[in-house]
């Protein structure tokens, strides 16, 4: 069976923040970092060389694979903040109206820079995926 790519690992995810080229990257990590530690209540851990993950669940797909990955996360890309989000929550749709600017993905919310975003709606979407995530993979 093949392994996960995306590993936990012992790296510092504040050294990890720090070395970040993009002035304005490293002030977005380092708010994403505080917002994701008051909603989660967890520590940062890196998984893998560039994401931010909080938490960690194990799945196991009807094909067999499994594995373990981050409950909720980030990763402070060259083009955008992004962010790991469990979509499926009712109030998604709504909270991303009133978001601002931002693209999605599959799971993956996509933001340039903080400024360009309510940050109070942003903690909402993270604190709901979150609770998803918990809802669905309990410890």
């Amino acid at each position: 069976m093949s392994k996960n790519k995306t590993q936990p690992n012992e790296a510092s995810v504040k050294e990890f923040i720090n070395d970040l080229e993009q002035e304005q990257r490293r002030i977005d990590a380092l708010k994403s970092l505080d917002m994701y530690e008051q909603i989660t209540g967890l520590p940062a851990k890196m998984w893998g060389g560039s994401i931010i993950g909080f938490g960690e669940y194990h799945y196991k797909y009807e094909s067999g694979r499994e594995g373990n990955f981050f409950k909720s996360g980030f990763s402070p890309r060259k083009n955008s903040m992004t962010y790991y989000i469990m979509s499926g929550f009712p109030e998604y749709k709504l909270l991303l109206q009133e978001l601002g600017k931002h693209k999605t993905g599959k799971s993956c919310l996509y933001i340039k820079k903080l400024d360009d975003v309510n940050l109070d709606i942003l903690n909402k979407i993270i604190a709901h995926s979150f609770n998803e995530m918990n809802k669905k993979y309990p410890d």
